[in-house]
């Protein structure tokens, strides 16, 4: 009987886990100054205990966008719905919380559209226009066991960051 038992344990312990990206609940609470604008994001990852990253579907209401950030981890965002652009940066300077900015690259996104952002590269994203954009994050994490970690920054998205928020 023991034996059984054992084996049941590992059977629900490599169960596929199923969730969709639509239903409702799940919700993160997310740091309301880490954006532009109205933005809600889903946890997928803990719906379906995945442990080797970090997944959510990011919702971006009336032209929001994420405030300038880092990722100590790769990320690939896929997008979902509406029309939106990645724009990355490169820091000049050597403060960690106040330096200078110049736009390196910027990448029109649409519904389909897949993009790797390599580790900390300096970039932000989000909706082109006054609609809904969404896509979901996929951080994986930097090495096993490790936390993924994200830094925010105030800036003017041109020129300047001014501080860490």
């Amino acid at each position: 009987m023991e034996k059984n038992n054992t084996i049941d344990e590992i059977l629900q312990s490599n169960t596929m886990e199923k969730s969709n990206i639509y239903a409702p609940g799940d919700k993160r609470v997310i740091n309301p100054d880490w954006f532009t604008n109205k933005v809600h994001m889903k946890d997928i990852s803990s719906k379906i205990k995945s442990k080797e990253q970090d997944i959510y579907h990011v919702y971006f209401e009336n032209g929001a966008k994420t405030k300038m950030h880092l990722h100590n981890g790769n990320q690939i965002l896929i997008i979902t719905k509406g029309v939106g652009s990645l724009e990355t940066f490169r820091k000049h300077g050597t403060s960690k919380t106040n330096f200078k900015i110049k736009k390196t690259e910027k990448i029109n996104l649409k519904e389909g559209d897949i993009v790797y952002i390599s580790s900390n590269t300096l970039h932000t994203h989000g909706s082109s226009n006054k609609k809904t954009f969404s896509h979901i994050a996929i951080n994986i994490l930097p090495s096993k066991n490790s936390e993924y970690k994200t830094t925010w920054y105030e800036s003017d998205f041109k020129t300047t960051v001014t501080k860490k928020i």
